[in-house]
């Protein structure tokens, strides 16, 4: 990701807008202060009649209202630039979240990415809408009312010359204080997001195994850590601006003497160009003033800015797609060569995984907890990247075809299927991205063998379930996912261990269910009970990240030592 000086050059004709804005501010400005001037100066001290000075009046209103105005133009092109480049950060976020979920799941919280993306995301906004402007403003218009004040009294430009670097230099003393504590505040409250939610998820288990008020306390102490460091920033922010009103009110303070001193005991200048000074000096310090509060927020996004940075620069690699059309006659043969997948330094991988899968083969992948069954299944899936190797379906690399063509010839049915809040039929038709008829759900549903328990509902296939299919049992979430692959017909189905936790019945028919996609699809299933790899055309029996064998239940037994112990072990029970 770019830093925020290269995403705010993209907006080139913002910042254009804002420095003409700035210019006729600044003209505003000195024309407002001179008008006001000698209206005071003609009505109190010339003693003009009011009717003199009903058009300066006027002038001034109308002054008043154009600076108005421009300060309000500029507030806008602040906002819309920010809210510009939060709309693409947040997009680049997601692009990264959502290109890779299945990787973007096993690092770190889900509470923390949802930190960066929500609070971190907002944080930049003021560089945008308040530091830029104020940066733009503030080089260029107190210096020009010191040009005009030195064409009008020098001495007060010295002044001011002089007294004025005290601003920028305290505000980059408390800057860099600044941006390390808002890092510190930022990252308390990623961890207190991500400890929230992670603790809210497993609520019940916490419940169950009696360790809420552990919990508890580890939430109230990570609450008051993001206290602390939020207080610690807003200190620093106190004092920022105190220190400011303290330097800007002792320079003006120098320069009304300066001026009462030459007004009264050496009388060198007029009331009107006293009373100008008096005027101009404070619009000078004010603009410092507020730079110096936009400067103290513009850090502040500079640590959220490094936040996101380091989110986004985390190495993500994605599955690539290609243009290719992929044939759709019949299921395709794929070939994995030399694949393999790393999910970081010094942890688990898949390595050399050499393996062919025909068309309408019946393939399990068996192995102990912790081989790489899932993996390899969510590699073939097309779900993660290969680090090394090639997979090759119809004699192709997979990613010379369009991802499009092969998700809708791919269903995926996992231990625990995600159901959506809604209805039955639309969870069902989320199977295909054609409209289904409602006869084609039905039917689909019939194939599953659940259509007796949704006919059975007094609402039928309208009956809403909750979010993650509240409502219905496992084996009923299940046979729902098998519906989704007979309504969408898939040449490929991939199984991971569908029939864990199940009872035999339910079991039994999944068993049947799957028996008959398998008649119009290759089926490769995590295989989770020994009568599934029995019937399998093909085992692929995993170790440690590598594929050790491949072949039959029988010829498995006969020639690979740990696999016959591993059914021995095993044996009328479940495969882990």
């Amino acid at each position: 990701m770019a830093t925020l000086k290269d995403l705010a050059s993209k907006q080139k004709s913002k910042i254009f807008s804002l420095v003409i804005i700035a210019v006729l501010s600044g003209l505003s400005i000195i024309l407002q202060a001179y008008l006001f001037v000698v209206i005071v100066d003609l009505i109190f001290l010339k003693q003009e009649p009011f009717s003199e000075v009903l058009s300066l009046l006027i002038g001034l209103l109308g002054v008043m209202f154009a600076r108005t105005l421009f300060q309000y133009t500029s507030g806008r092109i602040g906002i819309k630039m920010a809210s510009k480049v939060k709309n693409d950060v947040r997009k680049a976020l997601l692009h990264k979240f959502s290109n890779n979920p299945i990787l973007a799941s096993t690092k770190g919280q889900s509470g923390q990415k949802v930190s960066v993306m929500m609070d971190a995301v907002d944080e930049i906004d003021s560089y945008f809408s308040s530091y830029i402007p104020q940066v733009i403003q503030a080089s260029i218009i107190p210096l020009m009312i010191l040009i005009y004040i030195f064409t009008q009294h020098w001495m007060t430009a010295v002044i001011i010359v002089i007294t004025a670097p005290f601003i920028p230099i305290f505000m980059m003393i408390i800057g860099f204080q600044t941006k390390d504590k808002a890092e510190q505040q930022l990252d308390k409250m990623a961890a207190f997001s991500g400890k929230f939610l992670d603790t809210l998820q497993g609520l019940t288990t916490l419940k169950l195994y009696g360790r809420s008020n552990e919990k508890k306390k580890e939430i109230e102490k990570s609450s008051l850590d993001f206290r602390d460091a939020t207080m610690e920033v807003l200190k620093i922010a106190f004092s920022n601006s105190l220190a400011l009103e303290f330097i800007s009110m002792l320079s003006i303070g120098l320069i009304a003497l300066e001026v009462a001193i030459r007004l009264i005991i050496f009388q060198d200048i007029s009331f009107f160009i006293g009373f100008l000074m008096l005027v101009l000096a404070p619009e000078f310090y004010t603009k410092l003033k507020d730079l110096g509060s936009a400067f103290h927020t513009g850090r502040s996004s500079m640590g959220a800015a490094k936040k996101i940075q380091h989110e986004l620069a985390e190495e993500q690699q994605a599955v690539t797609w290609g243009n290719e059309r992929l044939p759709t006659d019949q299921p395709p043969k794929i070939s994995l060569k030399n694949a393999g997948f790393y999910y970081g330094e010094a942890t688990f991988s898949l390595k050399q995984i050499d393996v062919e899968i025909n068309p309408y083969e019946q393939v399990a992948i068996v192995g102990r907890t912790g081989s790489g069954k899932t993996t390899l299944l969510h590699l073939i899936a097309g779900l993660l990247p290969l680090a090394e190797g090639e997979i090759e379906v119809n004699g192709r690399p997979l990613s010379s075809y369009r991802e499009n063509d092969w998700y809708d010839r791919l269903s995926y049915i996992s231990q625990d299927p995600y159901l959506f809040s809604g209805t039955i039929a639309e969870n069902i038709a989320i199977g295909t991205q054609m409209n289904a008829t409602r006869q084609e759900i039905e039917d689909a549903a019939r194939q599953a063998g659940i259509s007796d328990l949704f006919e059975s509902l007094e609402n039928g296939y309208d009956t809403p379930i909750g979010e993650a299919g509240r409502g219905l049992s496992g084996g009923e979430k299940q046979r729902t996912a098998i519906a989704r692959a007979f309504l969408k017909k898939p040449s490929i189905i991939l199984f991971d261990e569908p029939t864990t936790g199940l009872d035999l019945e339910t079991e039994r028919i999944l068993q049947a269910s799957i028996k008959k996609l398998a008649k119009h699809s290759t089926i490769i299933t995590v295989a989770h009970r020994l009568h599934t790899i029995q019937h399998a055309d093909k085992i692929l029996f995993m170790e440690n990240g590598q594929v050790l064998a491949v072949g039959t239940h029988e010829e498995l037994l006969q020639t690979v030592t740990s696999y016959r112990q591993m059914v021995e072990e095993q044996q009328g029970g479940a495969l882990h």
